[in-house]
């Protein structure tokens, strides 16, 4: 059994490179949906394997990287409202 890092690379690179083939074979490749796809495989492997009781050194260095996507996230979804809403209503801000 390998070492919690490598089995999180590997589950990881494993969702990513899913998402990425079902983006192509649906002709839906844009870079936004799979950052999102990423983000949500990245948050699904970790909390499957992140263990209960203690935080190892690289559950904590990786709790800055899930950051840092959802702050990309937030800014995807803000920049898609505003594309969806009237321009009316966005110059009354």
């Amino acid at each position: 059994m390998a070492p919690k890092p490598h089995r999180f690379v590997r589950y990881f690179l494993a969702w990513t490179l899913a998402s990425l083939l079902g983006l192509v074979l649906l002709d839906s490749l844009e870079l936004e949906l799979f950052f999102v796809g990423s983000l949500i495989g990245l948050l699904v492997v970790t909390e499957l394997l992140t263990p209960i009781n203690l935080r190892p050194a690289w559950h904590r260095r990786l709790q800055w990287v899930i950051a840092l996507g959802l702050a990309v996230f937030g800014y995807i979804v803000v920049r898609r409202i505003l594309e969806i809403l009237p321009v009316e209503f966005t110059l009354s801000f």
